[in-house]
């Protein structure tokens, strides 16, 4: 029945997060749609980026930054949810666990419909769902497993450290330029290649790609592979554990 709940909670979050707004749900993909277009404007009519892989700059841009918007939005979501929740979590029996995962999961609703827009738009350049695209399972699997070790980490930090919010935001935006979103990885030497991949994160981006453009299997470097998930596994039992050994506090502190 926990699961219910959790499906039910989830959407209910997704709704309340829009409610009373005039154009309600809608904003969740009209500010994406925004950062797309303020970036495409600035790379390739500012700076006349060339097209990657024999495809157009637009469809590289969409196809990196659309994972980023789910990893941005659920960090930066699931940081306040304790305090957001509050009334929950100091109710006995609720299970205050569940709430980072209510959050992440709200948010990947979003990211199901962008994704949903991505193959449409696509396809409106002719290039179709292919076997490829079966893969994005894989990587929204692996998304929400090292943004839920995160989400418990930074959930459980938040009701001491009330700073923490706005850490995480400056944290956010290094991630993003650090992670070769708007711009080519091999733009940058060996070197700084080597060290750059090793970011977690930047498997979204790049598994994104792999499907989208490159038209690559996730086995193609499986060793890599091995590691993100290590990686994505590490965050969970470490943000899990955290969370378990504050949980008794939060509600004295919220």
């Amino acid at each position: 029945m926990e699961y219910k709940l959790l499906i039910s909670l989830s959407v209910e979050d997704f709704r309340d997060k829009y409610a009373g707004s005039l154009m309600g749900a809608a904003w969740a993909f009209v500010q994406p749609l925004m950062t797309i277009l303020i970036y495409w404007f600035i790379f390739q009519v500012g700076f006349h980026s060339e097209p990657v892989a024999d495809k157009p700059f637009i469809l590289w841009l969409v196809a990196g930054i659309l994972p980023w918007f789910f990893i941005s939005e659920a960090i930066a979501g699931t940081t306040p949810v304790l305090a957001e929740y509050s009334y929950l979590v100091k109710k006995v029996l609720f299970p205050v666990h569940m709430l980072p995962l209510i959050r992440i999961l709200s948010c990947l609703l979003v990211q199901l419909f962008l994704v949903l827009f991505t193959i449409l738009f696509f396809a409106c350049f002719g290039y179709f769902p292919d076997l490829y695209y079966l893969q994005l399972p894989y990587y929204m699997v692996y998304m929400v497993l090292i943004l839920t070790g995160i989400g418990y980490f930074t959930a459980a930090l938040y009701p001491f450290l009330k700073d923490l919010q706005q850490i995480v935001g400056i944290v956010l935006q290094v991630i993003f330029w650090l992670t070769p979103i708007v711009w080519d990885l091999h733009m940058m030497s060996d070197r700084i290649q080597k060290i750059l991949v090793f970011n977690p994160l930047f498997y979204c981006v790049d598994g994104y790609r792999k499907v989208f453009i490159y038209k690559e299997f996730f086995w193609s470097n499986w060793q890599m592979g091995i590691y993100y998930w290590a990686a994505a596994i590490f965050f969970w039992i470490a943000g899990k554990n955290l969370f378990r050994k504050m949980k008794v506090h939060f509600a004295d502190v919220l």
